[in-house]
This record gives structure tokens, C-alpha cells and sequence, in this order.
């Protein structure tokens, strides 16, 4: 499937949208939801094809300091998201050991903090 890039650029309020390799196709959007549908629309006019024969990447040009500050957020957000899942293992493996040692769900919940019901959905997954 063929994929264009949509460059966007933040100007007086509107974001300022260009199709990269696609001569003419410029547009502008208030906000960044509304551009891969105007994007798709004037990609479908200028080359005659359907708009949903192509894939849109929308890319808004960030000055650097931006851009870092973006990158850095979304690092940290994946380092987090990789400890919950560590996090959620741990929690599954705690409660199965603790039910495989013959304690009640009551008893593991209370040894781990949460909830018989909690303990029951970890042994259970």
C-alpha cells in the first residue's frame, strides 16, 4: 500500500499541512485529528484514486526543544508501561505460589494486599 507523509506546521493557529513527493497537495487543518481526512481527500482528487487506497502519515514538525520533550515522555511512558507488565507478572506468580502453598485466596489477598477477588483473577489468567 502506498504511504504518504503529511508534514504539518504550526502557523498562527492553523497547522499548515504538505504532502511530501505529491506537487500541489496542500491544505490546513485547526487540529492535527482533522488532517490525515483532508490529507485523504486531496490526495484522491490530484492522483484520481480512493481515498482509502493509501495509507496517511502525519508528521508535525516540532522545534527541538519540543521534540525532546515529546521523545522523552514517550520513552518514559514505554519504560512504564514495561515495568507494569514486569510488575504484572510478578503479581501472578506471587499469588499462584502462595495458592500452590496451600493458602486460601483470603489468606493470599492478605498477604499481598488486595483483594480474595483480585487473587482469584491473578491465578486465574
Amino acid at each position: 500500500m502506498k504511504r504518504y507523509e503529511a508534514r504539518c506546521v504550526r502557523s498562527d493557529g492553523w497547522w499548515a499541512v504538505t504532502v511530501v513527493g505529491v506537487k500541489g497537495v496542500h491544505t490546513q487543518a485547526r487540529r492535527l485529528d482533522q488532517v490525515e481526512a483532508m490529507v485523504r481527500e486531496a490526495i484522491a482528487l490530484v492522483r484520481d484514486v480512493e481515498p482509502d487506497s493509501f495509507a496517511v502519515n502525519v508528521a508535525p514538525v516540532l522545534d527541538d526543544a519540543t521534540r525532546s520533550a515529546v521523545e522523552e515522555a514517550l520513552e518514559q511512558k514505554a519504560a512504564a508501561d514495561a515495568a507494569q507488565t514486569v510488575a504484572q507478572q510478578a503479581w501472578r506468580h506471587a499469588a499462584r505460589t502462595l495458592v500452590e502453598h496451600g493458602l486460601t485466596v483470603r489468606d493470599a489477598g492478605k498477604v499481598l494486599g488486595v483483594s480474595h477477588q483480585r487473587i482469584n483473577q491473578l491465578v486465574n489468567d
